[in-house]
Formats: structure tokens, sequence, C-alpha cells
């Protein structure tokens, strides 16, 4: 359950305190990151690119130290408004935090999108760490491991960018991730209350979690055309009534969605209600609407209207 905002308490002596962007390619696995790192699901996951739209901050809080996570949009070539947006919002994420865990895919060798990423971190004044994502899924033999990591280390030598290898997955070296990370953050405050672990509002994350099952569930068929609003959220003690509408670009889109005798919206319906039941630890109704708005993606009226703005530095 999210925690309730609560007074900053003052901070112990030494304790390093700062904010820590996750830059990378789509699909390195930024938000699964985030959510093993914050030990709760405050990001959306899913196979699809471009998962993350919004700024998401996940806060870790340790004994000597407090870690403000920036799930960024994964940087790639913008082919509308909506991804000239997310890669703006990634790019102002590089200039406003202390610390950039740049995430590439340890599984293969670097490629173009990685040293395009390089590219614009080298004349930024922010540290960066490089991180080794994927490791349980590198190959077994030895000298196909040290040709992948010599392709990382090749790019991280020259910007003298500590390396750090880990899974994300199944943790096998977070513990070593999270000490590089608080030897690099510099001294400061509690910047959130120590039990806070997203500074998003539920009804943000609700909207998230609706938008994940229709990324898990209609993969190719509606990948990137889908904004999720939510509309009421009426709280009592014995229940959490929430309204959303689920916005696509074509008829053909909705059709899928709502499935044949409304199947597929009431699958999504479900798993979405069942995640909305863990994040506020009671039970949720869940009522879902699904209405075409042609060519949301390419108005900056309409993606503003539905949440999506360009982060301020």
């Amino acid at each position: 359950m999210l925690s309730e905002m609560s007074l900053i308490p003052q901070s112990p002596e030494g304790l390093k305190s700062g904010f820590v962007a996750i830059i990378g390619r789509p699909n390195v696995g930024k938000s699964t990151l985030m959510n093993e790192l914050i030990g709760q699901k405050v990001a959306i996951t899913s196979p699809v690119a471009q998962t993350t739209r919004n700024r998401l901050r996940g806060i870790l809080t340790l004994p000597q130290a407090q870690m403000i996570f920036v799930d960024t949009p994964g940087i790639h070539k913008p082919h509308h408004e909506l991804g000239k947006l997310l890669v703006k919002n990634a790019q102002n994420a590089i200039k406003s935090v202390d610390l950039v865990l740049f995430l590439v895919d340890g599984s293969v060798a670097a490629g173009r999108g990685d040293r395009f990423i390089e590219e614009f971190l080298t004349p930024s004044p922010t540290p960066v760490i490089l991180g080794l994502n994927k490791i349980d899924q590198q190959p077994s033999e030895a000298k196909d491991i040290a040709i992948l990591d010599n392709s990382y280390a090749e790019m991280a030598t020259p910007h003298n960018w500590p390396l750090a290898k880990f899974s994300a997955l199944t943790r096998d070296g977070i513990d070593n991730l999270l000490s590089l990370l608080q030897q690099h953050l510099p001294d400061g405050p509690y910047y959130y209350p120590p039990d806070l672990v997203t500074d998003q509002p539920e009804r943000f994350i609700m909207g998230e979690l609706i938008r994940e099952q229709i990324l898990h569930m209609t993969r190719e068929e509606v990948p990137h055309s889908v904004a999720v609003s939510i509309d009421v959220v009426e709280e009592s003690p014995q229940i959490t009534r929430v309204l959303a509408t689920i916005y696509v670009e074509r008829d053909s889109q909705k059709g899928i969605l709502i499935g044949k005798q409304g199947s597929m919206l009431k699958a999504i319906g479900t798993a979405a209600r069942e995640q909305m039941q863990k994040l506020i630890d009671g039970q949720v109704y869940l009522e879902l609407y699904v209405k075409v708005q042609p060519k949301w993606r390419q108005s900056r009226h309409l993606l503003a209207d539905l949440g999506y703005r360009v982060d301020k530095d």
C-alpha cells in the first residue's frame, strides 16, 4: 500500500541522498529494475517498447541513503508528437538529477541505440554509472560473456563511467549496484518521508495498471495507441468505485479491446482490478469504457488533456 505523505524527519548525519535517472533504450528493464529496487510495484512493465510514458519517481530509503529513482521513457527515434514528448522528457530528466544510471541489456553486445545515448550523455556534467542488466540471460561460456562485457567496457572507459553488472529479475548483483549508487550520491537531506515509495497519486497508478493489462493482453494489435483516463474514484469504507475511459485511435482497435461479447474488456478489467486492490489494500469495483479519439497521439491539445506534457527541467 502506498504510504500517506507525512512530515519529513531530520536526516541522520552523513546521509547520502539525491535523484537518479534511469536512462536507456526501450525494453532494457528500466521499470522492472525500479520496482525491484523499491520493493513494490510503482511502474508498469510490458514486453512492448515505450511502456513508460510519464516521468515516474520511486523512492528507496536505506539507513544511510535516500535514492529517488526517475524512470524515464526509452530513448528512441520519435515518429509522432507523443514520441517526441517522451524523448524530450527523458532528456530533461538527465539535466535535473544528481546521478544517471545508464541501463543496457547485458545479454547482447552494445548497439547503435546504446551509442546514441552515450553521445548525448557525454556533454552532460551529471555523473553516470553504466548498468548491465539481464546478466541472468548471458551465455554460459566465459569467452562469450567477455565479448559482451567488453563491448560495454569500451563504451564506459573513455568517460570513466563505473560499471555494474546485475539482474533485476533475479536480484543477482543488486546489492553491489545499490552500494555503487550510494557512493556517487552527494550528502543531503531526506527529500521525502522515509516510508513513501512514490510521489505519484494513486489515481495515476490506477490508470497505469489498466494500461499495463491492455499491453499484456493485446500486444501487437493495440500497441501504443491507447491512453487511459481515470474519470471517477469514489471511496467508501467497504469498497472503492473506479470509472475509467480507454482511448484508442480507430474503431477496429475499439473492437479488439471490447472483444467478443465484451470478453477482452472483462479480462482487462478483472486483471487490473486485482492489481488495484493490492495497491489500495481494499476492495475495488472497476468499470471501463472504450472511446475512439482519432489521431490523439498527433495532437498536442489532446495529449495535454490526457496528462502527457513535457516535464520541466
